[in-house]
């Protein structure tokens, strides 16, 4: 190792322990420090009043709860992350959810969410833990076997993240023999199991694991959507960097339990309406856009036939 080297992994290693000092109430040694968007900043969503949805099983069990259960994950910067302090939720897809929660006649203030593993997801539609699901999940026609999907609402694609000073790593052609993390059973992992069997892929159930690896020179490369890895780079640009372009289009859909097409359709709706009120855009500026990445047109809605 030269002195480079070993200066880059003490500084690295000094920074990961920073960070654990700094989140050490929140549990997450090692993970990059919860930044989000302050509650002022974030749109608010008129609820449909009077809305009714007979023919979905899934929405009238939420009406006799009074309150949508939504699945989503809590260790994606800017997507959807869980400040452990106080247990709140954020980010992009955490919108995306609650103004859909107010198109279909309900309070978003009083959406629970629940974090669900990428691995688990189906399952948990499936078997009614969740009314949907929004957490950076690619719409495939394997998955609309086992799930419905509405939207997409986001069209994102497969990168790369790596350490700042780390030039070797440019794209996917450079993988050869290098540990490349994702998350278990994410379409990135199966696409890098696929198509690049050249890397040492590496799985665990979250990112922010891949993440911490990676600081600590355990990992070459985290890979899933750019979306994920543009928070994580966002905070701290300084260690972290997101290499290449990107490599796949992963259009993320709402999940909902299939075949309730009648909650699909309306889903479809909102996502479609608050494209158009501004509400997208909104909740984009006030949440993924503080990476700096301005927001791109919501994509066209994809209203595939009833199950």
């Amino acid at each position: 190792m030269t002195l480079t080297r070993t200066a880059r992994a003490l500084a690295a290693l000094a920074l990961a322990a920073l960070l654990a000092t700094a989140s050490a109430a929140c549990g997450k040694e090692g993970s990059p420090p919860v930044k989000g968007p302050r509650a002022g900043q974030l749109p608010r969503y008129r609820v449909a009043e009077g809305f009714r949805l007979p023919d979905s099983p899934t929405w009238n069990r939420a009406k006799r709860r009074g309150h949508l259960v939504v699945g989503a994950k809590e260790d994606q910067p800017y997507m959807g992350e869980k400040d452990p302090a106080t247990g709140r939720y954020s980010g992009f897809d955490i919108e995306i959810a609650r103004m859909t929660a107010a198109s279909l006649g309900f309070d978003p203030a009083g959406t629970e969410f629940r974090t669900i593993a990428s691995a688990n997801r189906e399952t948990a539609l499936q078997n009614g833990q969740i009314d949907y699901y929004v957490g950076t999940y690619t719409i495939n026609d394997n998955r609309k076997k086992l799930v419905g999907f509405a939207g997409p609402y986001y069209l994102a694609g497969q990168s790369l993240l790596v350490r700042a000073g780390d030039d070797d790593i440019r794209g996917p052609r450079d993988l050869a023999g290098k540990r490349v993390c994702s998350a278990a059973g994410s379409t990135p992992f199966q696409r890098m199991e696929a198509d690049h069997p050249e890397a040492d892929l590496v799985a665990y159930d979250t990112y922010s694991v891949c993440v911490d690896n990676l600081l600590t020179y355990q990992v070459d490369a985290v890979t899933t959507d750019d979306t994920i890895l543009m928070g994580y780079a966002a905070k701290v640009p300084d260690e972290l960097k997101v290499v290449g372009e990107p490599f796949s289009e992963e259009p993320y859909g709402i999940g909902v339990p299939r075949p309730d097409d009648a909650l699909r359709f309306a889903v479809d709706d909102a996502v479609e309406a608050h494209g158009r009120n501004g509400d997208w855009k909104r909740a984009y500026d006030a949440t993924l856009g503080l990476s700096g990445v301005p927001a791109p047109e919501p994509p066209a809605v994809d209203r595939y036939p009833a199950s």
